[in-house]
């Protein structure tokens, strides 16, 4: 068993496939109607994110899910995200294992985590 994809329903569609193709370097891999929705696949390396289009998502409530991209900067990740005017919504933080880490709210109120695990130090 290996994972294949995480996925977020969203009340805008193509904005929501902008910001992870833009900010998170996903490029579309597929899209289709399936029971009446609109999905699209997005894809980097072995990592998928589905995106299923909703109108009943509240846009005041947060996603109770998460997820996480390990990288190799989390400066670089603020910097990246700080230049468009996205600021974090908690961290930078650094954990007691050397980790570090930083969140970010995509577009549909899910929160978006980022995690240094070693190798690049930031200075």
């Amino acid at each position: 068993m290996h994972f294949h994809h995480i996925a977020i329903e969203v009340k805008d569609l193509e904005t929501s496939a902008a910001f992870y193709q833009k900010y998170i370097g996903l490029q579309e891999e597929r899209s289709f109607l399936f029971g009446g929705e609109k999905i699209i696949f997005l894809k980097a390396d072995n990592f998928r994110l589905e995106l299923i289009s909703t109108t009943e998502q509240s846009s005041n409530n947060p996603s109770s899910m998460h997820m996480s991209f390990e990288v190799d900067s989390i400066n670089e990740v603020a910097q990246h995200f700080n230049e468009n005017g996205i600021f974090a919504i908690e961290g930078p933080y650094k954990l007691e294992n050397g980790w570090e880490t930083i969140f970010y709210q995509g577009p549909d109120n899910e929160v978006i985590e980022f995690m240094q695990i070693g190798g690049k130090a930031d200075t």
